[in-house]
Formats: structure tokens, C-alpha cells, sequence
């Protein structure tokens, strides 16, 4: 595996703290994986195989069981301490886990084994996503699911992120482009399979203050420069074209 400074971009010591925070677990997690549960076209896989795609500290790993009711349960990450933190995590909440260390640019997961692919806010920490995108349909088996959840550059490249957090600029995007790299790879959706959230935590100029106070009204999907976008993606059943 190459050097980690080559693959992703390890967070602050605020970003790391704020993953672990109430905020991180209910405004944008829960919120996230509800969201996502809204976008299925179709009945969800039973008893699938999930994998958490930068898993961080396991936050995610109650609301995935509770939500998809999973067989198997993976979490995989980078970073040693996130996974001994998922692993306590796991066991607090009494949910069966495997955790594995490694990059999402080179997944230590076997070709087609994988039902459901949970990426949330962690495609922009990677340095080599289209590596990383490649790999996700590897793992994947044919008619899965990739659920992608994540931040654009609208948000990223803002002065109290810049500030907290700590990102590889030069591969952030905004929602067409992600939405375009995730065709480009082979998945498939429709327009019914994508969200675009505009939550008052991702937009960091104002935090929807204006709109909270009854002052104004947030503009609409497509008169807006958008900070988040969800997608259920799907890898085709069939070989691809």
C-alpha cells in the first residue's frame, strides 16, 4: 500500500473530536442514512452484505443495522485508531463487525462480495478517487448498491472548513461532477436517486441563518450552488456495456 499522504488526507485533531460529537451523530449521519434510505428505487437487499467505506470511529454502524438489517456487517479504514475506536464502538453497541485496515484506493475486499457500499463524507479526503470509484464497483457485486453521501467543493472550500478541517483541495467537486464521475465508472441512476440536501451545517457562509429567522427563503435545487449531494447508485445486474 502506498504512504497514506499519498492516498487520502488525515483530519484535524477538531475534525477527529467533532466525528465522535452529537452533532456529527444526529445532524449528519442519521440524517444522511435516512436520506438515502428514501432514495431505493427498489425493494432493499435482504439480509445484504454492507461494507462502510471509511468507516472512521463506527458512528454509522447502528443506524446501517438498524436501517438495512445486514448478514455482515464491514467497516474498513486507514487509520489504526479509528478502527480500535470502531471495534469499542461496535461492542457498546453490541453489533457484529468485521474491520479491516485499508486504503479505499486499494480495498482489501474480494471482487463482487458486496451487496451494499456505504460512502459517507469520506470521498473528499481521497487523493486518488478515481482509483478509489474503481474499486468500489469491484467489491460490488452486480445489481449492488453504491450510497454515496458527501460534501462538494462549495462547502469544502470555505474559510471556517479551510480552518477546521483539513482537505485535498485539488480534488474536491461539485455535485455534477461527482454525480458525473459515478456514471462515468459504470453505476447507474436516475434523477429519483438523487438528493441534494441543503442542511444548515453545510452551508458555512451563514449556516442558514437568514432562512431560520424567517428573513428569506432558500433558493431551489438548480438556482443554488449546492454543498451536499446524496446518491443510491447501482452497479448493472448484467455484464457492462
Amino acid at each position: 500500500m502506498k504512504p497514506l499522504s499519498d492516498t487520502y488526507v488525515e483530519e484535524t485533531r477538531f475534525g477527529f473530536w467533532f466525528l465522535r460529537s452529537h452533532t456529527w451523530q444526529h445532524h449528519v449521519l442519521r440524517v444522511a442514512i435516512n436520506d438515502l434510505r428514501s432514495l431505493f428505487s427498489a425493494e432493499l437487499p435482504t439480509a445484504p452484505v454492507i461494507l462502510d467505506a471509511g468507516c472512521g470511529q463506527g458512528k454509522s454502524f447502528q443506524y446501517l443495522h438498524r436501517t438495512f438489517a445486514p448478514k455482515r456487517l464491514i467497516g474498513l479504514d486507514a487509520d489504526p485508531l479509528s478502527l480500535t475506536l470502531s471495534r469499542e464502538e461496535a461492542r457498546r453497541q453490541g453489533i457484529d463487525i468485521e474491520l479491516i485496515g485499508s486504503d479505499c484506493a486499494e480495498l482489501e475486499v474480494a471482487d463482487a462480495s458486496v451487496d451494499i457500499l456505504f460512502c459517507h463524507q469520506t470521498f473528499h479526503h481521497l487523493v486518488q478517487q478515481d482509483r478509489a470509484l474503481a474499486e468500489f464497483y469491484r467489491v460490488l457485486k452486480p445489481g449492488g448498491y453504491l450510497l454515496f453521501a458527501e460534501s462538494t467543493e462549495a462547502y469544502i472550500d470555505t474559510w471556517v472548513i479551510r480552518w477546521l478541517f483539513r482537505h485535498p483541495m485539488h480534488v474536491q467537486k461539485s455535485a455534477a461532477q461527482y454525480l458525473e464521475m459515478i456514471r462515468d465508472q459504470g453505476f447507474e441512476f436516475e434523477a429519483q436517486n438523487v438528493s441534494y440536501p441543503y442542511l444548515w451545517w453545510s452551508r458555512s457562509k451563514d449556516f442558514g441563518l437568514l432562512e431560520r429567522l424567517g428573513l428569506r427563503r432558500a433558493k431551489p435545487v438548480g438556482e443554488r450552488e449546492e454543498t451536499l449531494v446524496n446518491v443510491v447508485a447501482r452497479k448493472p445486474a448484467g455484464p457492462a456495456q
